[in-house]
């Protein structure tokens, strides 16, 4: 099953036991249909860039819920009842892409390789730092510019005003 988001905006003065209500109405059907929710998090209010039009006048402020769930494919059309929900003033639902899960997550490599495609020419060792005898200057050489032949070493002074 896909892991999908369910972004809930509610109307700013509905109260914590309506929106736990409201979601827990989103997870019961969730679960009838063998789905998992995995997180919820709210973001409590947020103002809005513009003003959402609803029958009792337009928000410019609303409340933040994210729910994250593992649901088949089809849950997503069995959504459409919120669109009556009048406590909500707008709902998405985002499905993530490449997401990894299952028993494709228990046979990975355990992210060992992670970090392989990576170009890895320039790292901290490949850097000298020279510092001059009155601790005024400081020189900056790269021995991977300097093994190239075609480019001169990078070198840079800096001067300290006392």
């Amino acid at each position: 099953m896909p892991l999908y988001d369910c972004m809930l905006l509610v109307k700013p003065l509905v109260t914590k036991e309506a929106m736990s209500e409201l979601v827990a109405r989103v997870a019961r059907r969730a679960y009838q249909r063998n789905g998992v929710i995995t997180d919820v998090k709210s973001f409590g209010k947020v103002h809005l860039g513009y003003g959402i039009k609803k029958l009792d006048g337009r928000h410019y402020q609303g409340q933040l819920m994210q729910m994250t769930m593992m649901v088949p494919p089809s849950f997503t059309q069995e959504l459409h009842y919120l669109n009556k929900e009048d406590r909500l003033l707008r709902w998405l639902v985002v499905k993530h892409r490449d997401a990894v899960y299952g028993l494709e997550f228990i046979n990975e490599d355990d992210g060992r390789n992670e970090m392989s495609g990576f170009n890895q020419a320039r790292m901290k060792h490949d850097y000298n730092v020279e510092i001059g005898s009155d601790d005024s200057e400081y020189e900056f050489i790269s021995d991977s510019d300097s093994e190239e032949g075609d480019s001169e070493g990078y070198k840079d002074e800096f001067e300290e005003e006392k």
